[in-house]
């Protein structure tokens, strides 16, 4: 048995061999993400499809989903966070970063994907790249200071 090309550790055919073949359904919007990036190395793309939100699918390049998919050398998946997405939630996120060679070039793919799943079956939905974005709470002018010194912001930091 081979190793799956999700980077799960596990075996392709306890992993995501049986949600290719359709004999299981991706219980997470992780277990989701990995079996599409895995569909990539195997040229599924018939299951890249059929994991698109149906009211997206329409917008679904084949040719250019098999061209990319057999002319990249796939060299490995990071996934970098996770938000929701697991077997009880509705929507999740998984930012991820896709190592991969191109006409001899090696790029990355950095997507913050958001998943949706419907009738107990996740979806892609979309993706930002690069980078899933940063917040922080604004702190008010007269809240205390984050950095601890027991001051109001406005007479510590904020000035």
């Amino acid at each position: 048995m081979s190793q799956c090309h999700c980077g799960s550790a596990r075996a392709y055919e306890d992993c995501c061999g049986p949600y290719h073949a359709g004999t299981a359904l991706p219980p997470t919007a992780e277990a989701l993400m990995r079996s599409r990036y895995s569909a990539f190395i195997v040229h599924n793309i018939d299951y890249l499809q059929s994991t698109l939100l149906p009211e997206t699918a329409e917008d679904f390049n084949r040719e250019e989903t098999e061209q990319w998919a057999r002319d990249s050398k796939w060299q490995g998946l990071e996934v970098r966070w996770t938000e929701a997405g697991g077997p009880e939630d509705d929507t999740g996120k998984v930012e991820f970063v896709a190592r991969f060679n191109f006409e001899g070039k090696d790029y990355l793919h950095h997507e913050t994907s958001r998943f949706e799943k419907r009738d107990g079956r996740w979806y892609y939905v979309d993706g930002a790249m690069g980078p899933r974005p940063r917040t922080a709470d604004k702190v008010g002018r007269n809240d205390p200071c984050p950095c601890g010194s027991g001051k109001k912001y406005k007479k510590c930091h904020g000035a």
